[in-house]
């Protein structure tokens, strides 16, 4: 992997209240890829998130109002876009990615050409695991996806996903709004877009808990199928229409 490469890369972190970690977690991807920029993404943090990053060296977009995860990775998304990134690598702000595997996903990215590349814990078995709810989750929406998307998708839920320009150009004007990482395949392939999955490690969260709890497991299945099933019907739609009232959308 270049110089240019890594110049060309925005590794972006979108985080909500993560005091307790932003610190370590951008002083590790700096370690991992020191010639890339770093972009935290504070979703209108109440404890201080954006001062404990801008402290460990990391550029700070702070978000006015809370956005939610999906509008915090698309204004990290719009931003690079209008930058000239060529690469973006999303990591959580909680710890639990690895951000020493950041050079694989970049190198993935540039060596195959595809728009995405997700970090993944179960491409390969390497040690990784997810709590039983998740776990369960994990395993119908690989059943669900399996059919729309025309290959497995072994991790659908990693938040840890990099992409190319033209996966960015598409983000940065659309991108869903609530759980985005099953939504965001869908929007892929509508586009024709390729994405693989690389073998990366994921760790216990260093401080905090998830948000998806209980009752919330329900809503965020009911969710994620909505939105999944709505792009698949408004594409379906879509290829109906005689050309000429096609878009460009």
């Amino acid at each position: 992997m270049s110089t240019a490469e890594r110049q060309s890369l925005l590794v972006i972190i979108p985080a909500l209240n993560e005091a307790g970690v932003i610190g370590s977690v951008v002083s590790e991807v700096r370690e991992a890829v020191p010639q890339s920029d770093v972009l935290v993404i504070d979703d209108c943090s109440s404890d201080g998130t954006g001062a404990r990053a801008r402290a460990a060296g990391a550029r700070v977009l702070s978000l006015p109002y809370h956005l939610g995860l999906g509008g915090a990775v698309q204004a990290g998304y719009k931003l690079a876009y209008e930058l000239g990134y060529e690469y973006v690598i999303r990591v959580d702000g909680d710890g639990q990615h690895n951000p020493r595997d950041i050079p694989r996903v970049l190198d993935r990215l540039v060596t195959t050409g595809c728009e995405m590349v997700i970090g993944s814990r179960f491409v390969e078995r390497n040690g990784s695991k997810a709590t039983r709810m998740r776990g369960a989750g994990i395993l119908f929406f690989r059943a669900v996806l399996r059919p729309i998307l025309g290959q497995w998708v072994y991790d659908p839920t990693s938040g840890f996903v990099g992409v190319n320009r033209r996966a960015l150009e598409v983000f940065a004007r659309s991108f869903p709004l609530e759980y985005p990482e099953i939504e965001a395949l869908v929007v892929l392939q509508r586009k024709r877009f390729r994405f693989q999955e690389v073998s990366c490690e994921f760790r216990p969260r260093k401080a905090g808990k998830s948000t998806i709890t209980g009752m919330k497991s329900f809503y965020y299945i009911v969710h994620v199928l909505l939105g999944v099933f709505m792009n698949v019907l408004k594409f379906e739609g879509r290829r109906s229409l005689p050309p000429s009232e096609k878009s460009g959308g």
